[in-house]
């Protein structure tokens, strides 16, 4: 079982698009029983909100759906249970750091460190570019299905 938790800084954006963007191309491979796959926010900012609607509206348009989808807050006991936890940025890496020290057990990654471009996955926050967040999203997820199935 291939446990993957997607974490961005308020899981409204990032990190929810690629959990879905990975869960819709799990199932397309048919290997929905061989995966858990999951997202979580480093801060408390935005618990309990449903996806922020820019980025529904962007899975929607790829037949992508995030329905019953609520930010939550990374716990210890996600970092004990999932195989990989993928950061979307650089800050991230910095506030898991802070939440769980060093990574001993080298769980943590940045989702773009599985393409040919590593860096951060584009911030839609700031920028409104959903299009360029789905873009690194959609990379990233192919590379790191492609490193799960390797």
């Amino acid at each position: 079982m291939h446990k993957i938790l997607f974490v961005c800084h308020g899981n409204i954006c990032r990190s929810p698009m690629a959990e879905f963007v990975m869960k819709q191309m799990v199932s397309d491979a048919g290997l929905e029983s061989q995966f858990e796959i999951a997202s979580a926010a480093t801060s408390t900012e935005e618990i309990g909100n449903p996806v922020y609607p820019p980025a529904r509206r962007k899975l929607a348009e790829h037949g992508i759906g995030c329905a019953g989808k609520t930010a939550r807050q990374m716990t210890r006991q996600d970092y004990d249970y999932y195989d990989r936890i993928v950061a979307m940025d650089h800050n991230n890496l910095r506030n898991l750091k802070r939440m769980f020290g060093d990574d001993i057990e080298h769980k943590i990654s940045l989702l773009m460190d599985f393409t040919h471009r590593p860096g951060d996955v584009a911030d839609p926050w700031y920028t409104g570019d959903f299009e360029a967040t789905w873009q690194d999203v959609e990379e990233g997820c192919k590379a790191l299905l492609e490193s799960e199935l390797a």
